[in-house]
């Protein structure tokens, strides 16, 4: 049995299909699905230095959002990628990442202006955005860098 340290944080899951929360570890492997009915979950978490490295090299792409509370650009863009975790729950991933509490993966990353999107496939940067967009234009920008689906007809 593997044990998990009592320091990692865990972030809760709710399942859109039966409505069940699903706690979920940092995890650099697969992607979550629903404890009840198995469909893939929309896939948003926090991270921190500590964290970072393993949520950022998950297996579907991952977004990096570097962000701040006191940013209004940023409260734009966050309903935005939680809209597009769902609609590609299962192939994508976004990771939250609260500059001003991590300052180190800020710094790492050149935030120099937020929010600072990062689009990640298997841990590397493929695309950087600067500023908020409208949907349209993020999921644009997004989009092309999302694995297809294992089976097409599951959409």
């Amino acid at each position: 049995m593997t044990t998990q340290k009592s320091d990692a944080p865990i972030s809760i899951l709710s399942c859109p299909n039966c409505g069940t929360k699903n706690s979920i570890a940092p995890s650099g492997r697969g992607a979550p699905h629903g404890g009840n009915c198995g469909k893939p979950l929309p896939w948003v978490v926090d991270a921190t230095d500590a964290t970072f490295d393993v949520e950022a090299k998950a297996s579907p792409t991952v977004v990096v959002d570097l962000w701040a509370p006191w940013c209004g650009p940023c409260r734009f863009v966050s309903p935005i990628l939680e809209e597009l975790a769902r609609e590609y729950a299962g192939r994508l991933k976004i990771v939250k990442v609260n500059v001003d509490d991590n300052q180190g993966l800020a710094v790492k990353y050149d935030a120099m202006s937020i929010p600072t999107m990062l689009v990640m496939r298997d841990g590397e940067v493929v695309d950087r955005i600067v500023g908020a967009l409208p949907k349209p234009a993020l999921s644009a920008r997004i989009a092309p860098h999302i694995k297809p689906p294992k089976n097409p007809a599951a959409g």
